[in-house]
């Protein structure tokens, strides 16, 4: 793998850190600044609100802007959001750092994207997506757990000190790693919303949705579930969301290959098995070692979704990935958002603190609804577009030169009606 995933990783990793630790900090930050948890907590919602945002917003200024000079500009932004955090003077100068960290989110990893998938060779581009989100995930084993216990220690704004100095040693990678990738000649807002359009394009992102709201609607209850249903201490929580990170971790691994020799399988085999996994996790709860194994389970099947959802959009949206790309990304921050709701009805209605596995279980089997229809209707249409494929391997290989595509169908097989690349393919696909 390039050196230039590494790069990518590295600023995955930042915008992870400060993406979950807040969830950590939230009773530091009430208590120094003389508000309540339940109020800090819009500090969560702003940064959604910011990646919702942001993702198309920027994603479309800078749609004309090199690849290189973009993720730069993205991350310096992203710096400068968490160095406005550490230094905001009060609650709502806080929320409005929160909120502009937030912005680059979701256009840094939809250029980031279509970025990793140009750096490697022919029907890897999903490994090379997968390698950057690893980034995120280690977030969750290292970064989040460090990044609150810092906090604890230090001061909430010691947390995105460093976090911001995270993001500085990224963009000195990303300068010295990412090669130049210019913007193709026809790419275009114009472009890239008709792209945005695409039948097949709207699916997956209501697919990340549902599915991906399957696992928020747990993973934001599980320190409470940790204390209050697996009978562990508080001290144990660090160790529960560092066994999540592993699972997701793991997911990740896992995700690429696969997603590279059959996409759509794989899609459906992940969101299949969450839920299931959240079907059994209340089941499991009452026996530590079971819980735990659970929750690493629930880590691993979850995120294993997100590859796939990410490459099928960039190849439904043919030659204008990029905004389909990061809008994903504001699809599993809704989905971050309707889940941790969803479960904190069920919650409230005094259905007990497991009761947000069953939502999830439905959210996941809808997600795959929308997933296998998406995948009939592709199927008949007998039409597959193939974004990464339309672009070379590499900078250095002619644009004009296809790449093997990563076969949709689930065959396999260059035989596949997959096997077309995008410059072949008939539109509106």
């Amino acid at each position: 793998m390039p050196l230039a995933l590494l790069a990518l990783a590295v600023s995955a990793f930042g915008i992870g850190t400060t993406e979950f630790v807040m969830m950590g900090l939230l009773p530091n930050v009430a208590d120094d600044l003389g508000t309540s948890v339940p109020t800090a907590g819009y500090l969560v919602s702003a940064y959604a609100i910011g990646v919702v945002l942001g993702a198309p917003l920027l994603t479309g200024l800078g749609s004309r802007v090199p690849r290189k000079k973009m993720l730069l500009l993205l991350m310096a932004l992203f710096t400068i959001g968490n160095l406005a955090s550490a230094l905001a003077p009060d609650f709502g100068w806080l929320v409005a750092g929160r909120l502009l960290a937030g912005l680059p989110h979701g256009a840094f990893f939809g250029v980031g994207a279509v970025v990793a998938a140009r750096l490697v060779s022919e029907g890897r581009q999903a490994r090379a997506v997968a390698t950057m989100f690893l980034g995120l995930t280690v977030a969750n084993i290292v970064g989040v757990p460090a990044a609150t216990l810092l906090g604890q220690h230090l001061g909430w704004r010691a947390t995105f000190l460093v976090v911001a100095a995270i993001g500085l040693a990224a963009m000195a990678a990303l300068a010295r790693l990412v090669p130049h990738i210019p913007v193709e000649a026809h790419q275009d807002v114009r472009r890239e919303l008709r792209a945005l359009g695409n039948r097949q394009v709207l699916l997956g992102l209501l697919t990340a949705v549902f599915g991906f709201a399957g696992v928020f609607a747990v993973y934001s209850y599980l320190s409470a579930m940790t204390t209050k249903a697996m009978g562990f201490g508080e001290s144990s929580v660090t160790l529960v969301l560092a066994l999540f990170g592993i699972g997701m971790t793991l997911g990740a691994l896992a995700a690429g290959p696969l997603t590279d020799r059959a996409l759509r399988p794989t899609l459906y085999g992940s969101l299949g098995a969450l839920a299931v996994v959240l079907v059994a996790f209340p089941f499991t709860v009452h026996v530590q070692w079971a819980a735990l194994t659970m929750v690493v389970l629930l880590g691993a099947v979850g995120f294993m979704t997100t590859t796939p959802l990410q490459m099928l959009v960039m190849n439904k949206a043919k030659d204008a990935p990029t905004l389909a790309s990061a809008s994903n990304h504001s699809a599993f921050n809704l989905a971050n958002a309707g889940g941790a709701w969803l479960g904190g009805v069920a919650i409230a209605a005094g259905w007990g603190w497991t009761s947000p596995a069953f939502v999830g279980a439905v959210l996941a089997v809808a997600g795959l609804a929308i997933a296998a229809t998406a995948g009939f209707l592709d199927r008949g249409e007998g039409k597959s577009s193939r974004v990464v494929a339309a672009h070379s391997a590499t900078p250095a290989r002619p644009a004009a030169t296809p790449a093997r595509p990563a076969f949709e169908d689930g065959t396999g097989s260059p035989g596949g009606p997959a096997a077309k690349s995008a410059n072949s393919s008939p539109s509106g696909a």
